[in-house]
């Protein structure tokens, strides 16, 4: 007896988050690297504190248009922690749509390949958007260079 294989071609279609936000659609929140004491002083946290209602010494959670990842603090693992935690408040609020930005990999020091994993349960949520270099990290570059 032969095996069967069927092949199915489907059209995904992803979107990502844009390296620059400069504006938000009201239904849109601004993901951004954070440190456990809330000090926005520069980089996505200054932007978000400037632009997304981050409230100074704050630096966990949704705070108006943002919501924010502490980076600074620990190793990856903690960090994993806050980022199970962002993905299960983007899956209870499905109205609203979560740029992330490259979370932890500028000021924080970590590289794409070290974060992305934390974020591949965002995959499945349609309401997540991550930045290219994550998905790239994620799925590899044949399967990306595809959408």
């Amino acid at each position: 007896m032969k095996a069967l294989t069927t092949w199915i071609y489907c059209k995904i279609t992803m979107s990502f988050t844009p390296e620059m936000i400069e504006r938000l659609q009201p239904n849109e929140v601004f993901v951004f690297g954070s440190n456990i004491n809330g000090q926005h002083c520069s980089g996505a946290a200054r932007t978000a504190y400037e632009h997304f209602g981050a409230v100074w010494g704050k630096g966990v959670g949704i705070q108006g248009c943002s919501y924010a990842i502490p980076t600074m603090q620990g190793d990856v693992n903690l960090l994993r922690l806050y980022v199970d935690d962002f993905i299960d408040y983007a899956s209870t609020h499905p109205d609203l749509i979560f740029l992330v930005t490259r979370v932890g990999c500028r000021i924080a020091g970590y590289k794409d390949y070290q974060i992305a994993p934390l974020f591949v349960d965002a995959l499945n949520l349609k309401n997540v958007t991550l930045p290219y270099t994550f998905v790239r990290c994620l799925l590899g570059p044949t399967m990306i260079d595809t959408f």
